[in-house]
């Protein structure tokens, strides 16, 4: 079966044709290892970055030639050399043996097409150039030519440290130029509107008996939004849907709260409350909770979504068309008298799906919930009525997350295909798609502001796109195994990610710059999410663990100087300790999700594993 969307499989592979003497194979190889293993130590870590994609790149070329035993005799001679962070990639290969299972091989495919990058600086490059050419070691320097990218910067070149940070995506490092559009990553002024009193608060704070509380409560709330963010993109960049009254009341709800939170810090953790799903045997594998932490919905691979209250309200659907042709529109109280009481329960259980269910999103006023499943679809269910009212297919492969922009209307998915869509409800098809990653699209997150999405991926990397014209406006690329969590801090201004490997990566948005690395988990990150004020951030592991970072510490006294941009110089301090403010564990429940309520309290979520 030949796949259309794939690039000419022929074509790409034919690049393999140009080979040299296969006996020779371990001979040019094994040269270069010594000619890197005894160069200068300020060279050897960064030449020793070719190690792995010329090894790929060889052992492929004989594969493809048909040179099998060459071939198998080459990969056991020199893939116990390659750092341990490659081995999934290396188990993949070991199993492609003949030219024939090349041709159906994704990640091979990308591999040959796209060109590994490496960041080496012109001293070093220089004496490698010199080597090869002295030495007429063609082969290995037409693979150099053929299919790697080599980032030369000026300057000092990068220590062992340095280099170990950034590497480890399928692809190598981003190109520095990858990084240097301008993002804007300041938030959006918020509408303004009075804050209207409660009678509570008047008999309480106003002795004086003068009514003038209301000015100051709003500059509490609202002052750092007056002044126009510099960093913050036009209002008006991308259409954002406007506020119903009932957002503005919402919006209200959510000031008052915000004046009784608790503000977080080393000396003030937030307390943390566990929603533990007991006997979940269908198997857990989605959570979201409302702004509002009123309602917690759980996906699940027996193709389900379910829907709780977790407040005493229960949830109740609208009363049929006739029964709500009897109701008077102009009451006072049409809100409540339009839902039917027979329907109130805690729990709603939504059918739709025809796989597991491994994304669910509420939109930011509850109305509506998204779910993504392996069945390919996205679906919109209404919340009002407990039903689905659209189905959207775009992704023809499983659909691994969704999530709903800030402001509504809008949504993202990622999926097995590679690429993550943005939708908006009203569209049939989606708005955006976003290309560029070589392996599953694994986690998606709206920034603060709408105006970006960022994506996790399987091929160990993490890119921010502008919404706008759909360009992939940042790579960050460190991790060691598939992004499965994101989280963008409230100020915008930083992103960190969690992934297979236990570590949480934070990056600086506007530099395009690594900042700091947490470590202390010891399996995958599912769940991160900052406080309301961003002074801590939560983390959520499969280790069964949630831990608690000083996000405040991580952030302050950055060296984001142009030098350090320039040429990914990155010191990351080993301060994961100082950081790490608290562990808590559970008995036996992987952390899925967490959030923090409006006046910060910290709700985390999973289902118990019995073994």
């Amino acid at each position: 079966v030949v796949v259309e969307d794939q690039p000419d499989v022929s074509a790409v592979l034919s690049a393999y044709n140009q080979q040299g003497d296969p006996a020779l194979y371990e001979e040019y190889y094994s040269g270069l290892k010594h000619f890197i293993e005894c160069s200068l130590d300020c060279h050897r870590a960064e030449l020793s970055q070719l190690f792995y994609p010329l090894f790929v790149h060889m052992y492929l070329e004989l594969v493809y030639n048909q040179h099998e035993s060459e071939a198998k005799s080459f990969f056991e001679r020199f893939h116990g050399d390659q750092e341990c962070y490659y081995q999934d990639d290396l188990r993949v290969l070991s199993s492609l043996t003949k030219k024939e299972h090349m041709k159906g091989n994704e990640t091979m495919l990308d591999f040959r097409t796209s060109k590994f990058v490496l960041r080496i600086s012109r001293d070093s490059y220089q004496l490698l150039k010199r080597h090869l050419q002295e030495k007429q070691n063609n082969q290995i320097w037409n693979i150099v030519q053929e299919h790697l990218y080599i980032d030369i910067f000026d300057g000092m070149p990068r220590s062992k440290q340095q280099i170990d940070a950034m590497v480890g995506s399928l692809a190598g490092e981003a190109k520095r130029e990858a990084n240097k559009a301008k993002v804007f990553f300041g938030l959006l002024k918020e509408p303004e509107f009075d804050v209207p009193l409660d009678d509570e608060d008047e008999e309480g704070e106003n002795e004086e008996g003068k009514p003038k509380k209301k000015k100051p409560k709003k500059d509490s709330v609202g002052s750092k939004s007056k002044k126009q963010d510099p960093n913050a993109p036009p209002q008006n960049r991308i259409p954002l849907p406007e506020l119903k009254d009932s957002d503005k009341l919402d919006k209200v709800m959510n000031m008052k709260e915000a004046a009784r939170r608790v503000r977080l810090g080393p000396e003030c953790l937030p307390s943390i409350c566990f929603y533990t799903f007991l006997n979940a045997y269908q198997g857990l594998t989605a959570v979201d909770i409302t702004d509002d932490s009123s309602m917690i919905v759980g996906g699940f691979a027996d193709s389900t979504v379910r829907v709780w209250s977790v407040t005493p309200k229960k949830l109740r659907s609208v009363k049929t068309a006739a029964d709500l042709s009897l109701i008077d529109k102009e009451s006072d109280d049409v809100l409540e008298r339009i839902m039917d009481e027979k329907t109130a329960s805690e729990l709603k259980i939504l059918y739709g799906h025809s796989g597991p269910v491994y994304g669910t999103s509420f939109s930011p006023d509850r109305n509506y919930l998204l779910s993504c499943s392996e069945d390919g679809t996205v679906r919109l269910w209404s919340l009002q009525t407990f039903t689905c009212l659209v189905g959207y297919k775009g992704h023809n492969y499983p659909v691994w997350d969704t999530q709903f922009s800030p402001y509504g209307y809008y949504f993202v998915s990622g999926g097995h295909d590679r690429v993550a869509r943005l939708w908006a409800t009203d569209h049939y098809q989606p708005l955006r798609i976003f290309a560029g990653h070589l392996a599953d699209v694994t986690c998606t997150r709206f920034h603060p502001n709408s105006n970006y999405i960022a994506t996790g991926s399987a091929d160990r990397t993490i890119r921010l796109w502008d919404v706008l014209n759909g360009n992939c406006v940042r790579i960050f690329t460190g991790h060691k195994g598939p992004i499965h969590s994101l989280a963008f801090s409230p100020n915008g201004r930083f992103l960190a990610t969690g992934a297979t490997d236990g570590r949480v990566l934070l990056w600086d948005i506007g530099h395009g710059l690594m900042v700091g690395e947490l470590k202390g988990h010891t399996d995958t990150i599912y769940a991160l999410r900052f406080s309301r004020d961003g002074e801590i951030l939560a983390s959520g592991s499969m280790d069964n663990t949630v831990r608690l970072w000083d996000a405040v510490k991580a952030f302050e006294d950055l060296e984001t100087d142009d030098f350090t941009t320039a040429t990914g110089h990155i010191n990351l301090p080993e301060n994961s300790q100082d950081l790490l403010l608290g562990t808590y564990m559970t008995k036996s429940t992987p952390v899925v999700h967490l959030h923090f309520t409006r006046r910060n309290l910290l709700l985390a979520a999973g289902a118990y594993s019995s073994q």
